[in-house]
């Protein structure tokens, strides 16, 4: 009875998985509480489910996969089934294809979709005990599999001590386990004894165990007239009486026996065949073992498994560090090294006291390994493993330092630091000052991007070869003018930066980029604009796609050069880079300019579906997404509630709404609204950002120009106007052109100002920026009935009002179907379109059926089940009246 409410938890968890309503939890309880006792009830009555296990171990937490490799080894077969860029990440993580360094998220994908093809046949339990100690590349694709089942036939549970301390864990449901009340402790107690102890040891075991059932069994079975210790204070205490319990039974053990079990400790796969290789290395016969199992430490069967995780801690931590290492020696001889390296490798680690180089290089080797299969973590434990086996003093300084590098590529820069701060302390004349500053510097700059941080990296830089330190220069600086407000810092900065790196004659694009980015923050607009036109000529020219942060800049610096061809060719080809390369880290940014570019162009609901997939993607990889893009498109809308709920978003999250991008958003919004004061604000806020030294988005310009006509304010867009003009002179793409010609006409700088409407309407038909065009005709309108002339008013007004309405611009249609009211004239009501109902959601599955993917491939994309992107297409089917696939193609998607 103690356990039943529990018990109905994990019932009710497994039964609505095999209804397809799948889900996760973790039952939390102190060692011996009973977490493993209540799985395996729970699990021996799934005669219909494929039941799949693991078990973290502390041995293997640095071993990279290990607990993911326990868990799906046996339905490996299933990967077949697979997108093959899914297929290709999990053949990677086993070992089995030659793809290196697949993306953490598209493994999680390829593990999930794994599961999905199991549970076609039949429902699916995965159990994982001991999570607190499963190494960290599993427990990230475990967590990421557990988030997303629940309309699946797959259960997850999880069986942890302590889940505060292992990530992810703690935001999924729980069912934590106390200990025994008094009566059931007694009622345990008094049917696990085999003789009735008196009442004062009967009380003291009561006392002793605090309702922990592994203490009250293992009290009762082996209590003795004196021999239970008296009650400590802490819930530890029983944990620790527990194990000296099973130390003291080890030690009763034949001496002939000990050394198997300490062997059978220290090799945590329970490998049979593995141990007795290693027991006749040791000399002893694997038959004792059956005397361990006699004495309750242990279970044999197909593969070897002790009772409780603690006997396996308790055992290897109470014989002698050389016993210890002569067991990881033998179990090193005994490990085939082609066919598990890396077990034999961190055998042999253990195996050891002196620096030994021939151990360290084969740890080195399984860095390498760890490295290339994206376990960065993995690779720095081996690797600092290997630097402090190394004899000599200079290559061990050159394996911290790179131990460091993987850990700050890991995430952990402070651990990286001080790996840094301990091969420093070993420096010899070898030249590793320099290598260690660097890594220094980096590390610095990481953990806050602060103007000391960034000169100190950019000088650091200097000493390595000149192309890699340009990469560099180009990585700090265009971070650090996202953080920097300081305009004087970036131009010092930025100078610094030109003296140690001096334009080259013929170069890479990668440092066309940083030439045209330096430029752009230092130069006036005229003379920056040939070496951003350059780069991007460069980039688009060259047959392979440099790395997602130089496409981000990239996609940005065709933006503000107006080039509206390489806007939508870039950012197309980013996307289709990163859904090829499965690097679904850099799909989400690469969709957000893809999202701005259809925004540009005019086609919302596509922009709209974009956006949506980069959310999904965030939200699958557990990061914050930037709403920026989607500010913009809802400004473009002119929904100001949905406005309103981004930017409280941003509040709650607490990001300050403050950046460039998002003050363009809102002088979008309140110029569609006709609130010009308000857009006007909007507009000069990101303008002064801009200035101020941060990243600019140039387009707020002919948002200003607009608003302070209207509002006017003329003088407001001085600076403006200055930049527009720079811009179509050195730059004179239609965009560009027509841009400085409609700021012409609206503040009416000399000119014919009718002509100079028409021209920019001219030039931007020649652009697909088919949203300012509209609008280019909506403000010509409303000149031309100012003017008196209503009749060419309405031709204008009647244009752009159909045209914004069809793309959804309602704010600026509204305010094309007032001017023509005022003219005297009703708008037409815009036609019933019936892709308008669909979400978001079910607007991006019907493209992507329509282009062809199945339910498999696009639920691999969004990250959800076939049978969920069928329900979706049902709904799509309903709204749209037709029944088929085919006739979705057929429609105007």
């Amino acid at each position: 009875m103690a356990r039943y409410a529990e018990q109905l938890e994990i019932d009710r968890l497994v039964s609505s998985a095999a209804a397809g309503r799948g889900g996760a939890a973790v039952v939390a309880g102190e060692a011996g509480i009973g977490k493993s006792t209540l799985i395996d009830t729970a699990v021996e009555a799934l005669d219909e489910f494929a039941v799949l296990r693991a078990a973290g171990t502390e041995f293997e937490q640095d071993l990279l996969y290990a607990a993911l490799h326990q868990l799906c080894a046996p339905v490996l077969e299933h990967r077949l089934a697979l997108p093959a860029v899914q297929r290709s990440a999990l053949e990677a993580v086993f070992g089995l294809g030659a793809q290196t360094s697949p993306d953490p998220l598209t493994i999680g994908l390829a593990v999930l979709g794994l599961l999905r093809e199991v549970a076609q046949g039949q429902p699916v339990c995965c159990v994982v005990d001991d999570a607190q100690w499963v190494d960290d590349a599993s427990r990230q694709v475990l967590v990421f599999v557990a988030r997303r089942v629940a309309t699946e036939r797959i259960a997850m549970v999880f069986a942890a001590r302590d889940v505060g301390s292992v990530r992810g864990l703690a935001d999924l449901p729980r069912l934590s386990l106390a200990g025994l009340g008094d009566e059931e402790a007694r009622s345990v107690l008094g049917a696990a004894a085999h003789t009735q102890p008196d009442s004062e040891v009967f009380d003291r075991i009561l006392a002793e165990a605090r309702g922990n059932p592994l203490a009250l069994l293992e009290f009762a079975h082996h209590a003795e007239p004196f021999g239970v210790p008296r009650p400590r204070r802490s819930r530890a205490g029983v944990v620790d009486a527990l194990e000296e319990q099973f130390v003291r039974r080890f030690q009763r053990l034949p001496e002939a026996t000990r050394p198997l079990v300490v062997l059978a400790a220290a090799e945590p796969v329970g490998d049979l065949d593995l141990l007795r290789r290693a027991a006749k290395r040791l000399g002893v016969d694997t038959a004792g073992l059956t005397v361990a199992e006699d004495a309750g430490l242990l279970v044999l069967g197909p593969r070897l498994r002790f009772r409780h995780p603690l006997v396996r801690s308790a055992v290897y931590a109470a014989v002698t560090p050389e016993t210890r290492r002569r067991v990881h020696g033998a179990l090193a001889e005994a490990t085939a090294s082609g066919t598990d390296p890396d077990r034999r490798a961190w055998h042999r680690a253990h195996a050891v006291v002196e620096a030994d180089e021939d151990v360290a290089a084969e740890l080195e080797g399984s860095a390498d390994r760890a490295r290339l299969r994206g376990g960065f973590a993995a690779a720095a434990a081996f690797m600092e493993r290997a630097g402090q086996l190394t004899p000599d003093c200079d290559r061990r300084i050159g394996r911290l330092l790179a131990a460091a590098r993987l850990r700050l590529q890991a995430g952990a820069p402070n651990a990286a630091r001080a790996l840094v701060a301990r091969a420093e302390g070993l420096r010899t004349d070898h030249g590793h000052g320099a290598e260690a500053r660097l890594l220094r510097a980096r590390i610095d700059f990481q953990l806050a991007h602060s103007p000391e941080a960034t000169a100190e990296l950019i000088d650091a830089v200097a000493e390595l070869a000149p192309d890699q330190a340009r990469q560099t220069y180009l990585e700090a600086f265009a971070s650090f003018m996202y953080h920097e407000s300081r305009p004087s810092r970036l131009k010092e900065l930025g100078a610094r930066i030109r003296q140690r790196a001096p334009r080259r004659n013929s170069a890479p694009p990668g440092d066309l980029l940083l030439d045209a980015l330096l430029d752009q923050t230092m130069l006036p607009v005229g003379q920056a604009v040939p070496s951003m036109r350059g780069a991007a000529a460069a980039c688009r020219a060259a047959a392979h796609w440099t790395s997602p942060g130089q496409m981000n800049l990239l996609c940005q610096l065709v933006i503000d050069l107006r080039d509206d061809e390489a806007m939508e060719e870039v950012s197309d080809r980013q996307v289709e880079a990163a859904r090829n390369q499965g690097a679904l880290a850099a799909l989400p940014q690469a969709l957000r300019y893809q999202g701005i570019a259809r925004i540009t162009v005019g086609r919302f609901d596509e922009a709209a579906a974009i956006l949506a997939e980069a959310r999904a993607v965030d939200e699958a990889a557990g990061t914050t997404p930037l709403v920026g893009p989607e500010l913009v498109l809802t400004g473009f809308r002119g929904d100001l509630e949905r406005y309103r709920e981004l930017a409280e978003l941003l509040g709650r999250e607490g990001r300050p709404f403050e950046t460039v991008g998002e003050h363009y958003a809102r002088a979008v919004l309140h110029n569609g609204l006709g609130n010009y004061e308000a857009a006007l604000d909007a507009a000069l806020a990101a303008q002064h950002r801009h200035q101020s030294g941060s990243y600019s988005i140039w387009a707020v310009y002919t948002e200003l120009v607009e608003a302070a006509a209207r509002a006017g304010r003329p003088e407001d867009a001085a600076v403006a106007m200055d930049h527009l003009e720079a811009l179509a002179h050195a730059n004179p793409l239609p965009w560009a052109v027509a841009e400085w010609q409609q700021a012409q006409a609206l503040l009416d700088h000399g000119g014919d100002r009718d002509t100079l409407h028409r021209q920019a309407i001219d030039n931007f038909a020649r652009t697909r920026a088919g949203v300012l065009h509209a609008r280019a005709r909506l403000t010509y309108g409303e000149w031309l009935r100012r003017e008196h002339r209503r009749a060419d008013a309405r031709v204008e007004l009647r244009a752009a009002h159909d045209t914004l309405s069809r793309m959804g611009a309602r704010a600026f249609a509204e305010r094309a179907a007032r001017e023509l009211r005022a003219t005297g004239e009703q708008p037409r009501r815009p036609s019933e379109d019936s892709l308008g109902h669909l979400t978001a959601q079910e607007r991006l599955i019907a493209e992507k059926v329509a282009a062809g993917a199945t339910s498999k491939e696009v639920g691999a994309m969004l990250f959800l089940s076939p049978r969920t992107i069928d329900t979706h297409l049902r709904n799509v089917y309903r709204k749209l009246g037709i029944s088929s696939r085919r006739r979705l193609r057929e429609l105007p998607l």
